[in-house]
C-alpha cells in the first residue's frame, strides 16, 4: 500500500513538474510578445523589405501597380463616356471625375503618410489609456507587468504548483487563454500589414462610383483591427484597477473573466462596427465552408 501511495505521488510530482517547467516558459517569453504585437505603432511600416513592398516612389512596389490601375480607370471612364452617346445612358460629368482623379490619385500616391498618421494616432489614444493606468497605479499598463502582478497578488508559484489545485487549474486555464491570445493578435498583425498594403488601391476605388464600396470595407476592417488595441488598453487597465487577495476567489475568477474578454475582444469590435475576424478558430471555420 505505501509503496503504490509512493508511485502516485510520484506520477503527480512529475505532472506537476512538466506543467511548471511549461508554465514559466509562457510566462518568461510570450506576454512581451503580446506586448509587441497587440500595441502597434507606426514602426509596423519601417521595415525596409516592407517599405519596398509598399513603394518608396510612384514607379515602384504597390504604389506602381495602384497609379498603374490610375491610368486603366483614366481609359475605361473614356470608353465608357464615349459609349453612352450612342446609347443615351447616363455617365459622370467629366469635370466632377477629373476633380475625383487627381485628389485620390494625390491620396493614392500619399497614402503611406495617411496610414502613418492613422496607426499612430490610434497608438497615441492606446498610449494615453496605458499612461493614465501607470499614473494611478505607479505600474507599467501591459501583459508582462499583468503576469506578475496576477502571480504575486493571487499566490500563484509556478514554483510550487499543484496542477491538480484551484490555483493550478486557474494558472492552467490562464495560460492556455494566452498561447489562443498570442495566435489571435500573432493574426491581427499580419491582417494590419495587407490592409496597410491595400491602402492605395482603397484610395483609387473613389475615383469610380462603381468601386466606391470597396474603400468602405477598407476602412471598415482597417478601423475594426486598430480599434482592438484600444479595447485591449481598456481591458488591461480595468485589470489593474482590481484588488487581488489570495483569500479573495472573486477575484481570481474575475482575472479569468478579463483573459476571456481579451480574447473576445475581435468579436466584441466586429459586433460592434464589422470588420475582419482574428479569431483563429472562427478563421480556420471559414476557410473551412469557403473549400467546401
Amino acid at each position: 500500500m505505501e509503496n503504490s501511495t509512493d508511485i502516485t505521488q510520484i506520477i503527480i510530482d512529475t505532472i506537476n513538474s512538466i506543467f511548471e517547467t511549461l508554465f514559466s516558459s509562457i510566462d518568461n517569453n510570450l506576454y512581451s510578445i503580446l506586448d509587441d504585437i497587440t500595441f502597434v505603432n507606426s514602426s509596423i511600416l519601417q521595415d525596409k523589405n516592407f517599405e519596398n513592398l509598399f513603394g518608396t516612389s510612384a514607379s515602384n512596389g504597390i504604389l506602381l501597380i495602384a497609379n498603374s490601375f490610375l491610368l486603366a480607370f483614366i481609359l475605361y471612364y473614356a470608353g465608357r463616356y464615349l459609349m453612352a452617346h450612342f446609347t443615351y445612358s447616363q455617365t459622370e460629368a467629366p469635370f466632377s471625375f477629373i476633380i475625383k482623379l487627381i485628389l485620390c490619385g494625390i491620396a493614392m500616391n500619399g497614402s503611406f503618410f495617411i496610414i502613418q498618421f492613422l496607426i499612430d494616432l490610434n497608438s497615441n489614444v492606446s498610449l494615453a489609456i496605458r499612461n493614465l493606468g501607470e499614473n494611478l497605479f505607479q505600474k507599467d499598463i501591459c501583459f508582462s507587468e499583468l503576469i506578475t502582478t496576477i502571480n504575486t497578488s493571487i499566490a500563484i508559484d509556478t514554483n510550487s504548483l499543484n496542477i491538480f489545485s484551484l490555483d493550478g487549474l486557474i494558472k492552467g486555464t490562464l495560460s492556455i487563454s494566452l498561447l489562443n491570445l498570442v495566435f489571435s493578435y500573432s493574426l491581427r498583425y499580419i491582417l494590419l500589414k495587407v490592409f496597410i498594403l491595400l491602402t492605395p488601391f482603397a484610395f483609387l476605388s473613389l475615383t469610380l462610383n462603381k468601386t466606391s464600396w470597396f474603400f468602405s470595407t477598407w476602412f471598415r476592417n482597417l478601423f475594426s483591427l486598430l480599434f482592438i488595441q484600444i479595447i485591449v488598453s481598456i481591458v488591461l487597465l480595468i485589470l489593474f484597477s482590481m484588488d487581488y487577495s489570495s483569500s479573495n476567489l472573486f477575484s481570481k475568477f474575475v482575472y479569468v473573466g478579463g483573459i476571456y474578454a481579451l480574447i473576445r475582444t475581435n468579436s466584441l469590435v466586429r459586433d460592434f462596427i464589422g470588420g475582419v475576424s482574428t479569431e483563429i478558430s472562427q478563421s480556420v471555420k471559414n476557410f473551412v465552408g469557403f473549400k467546401s
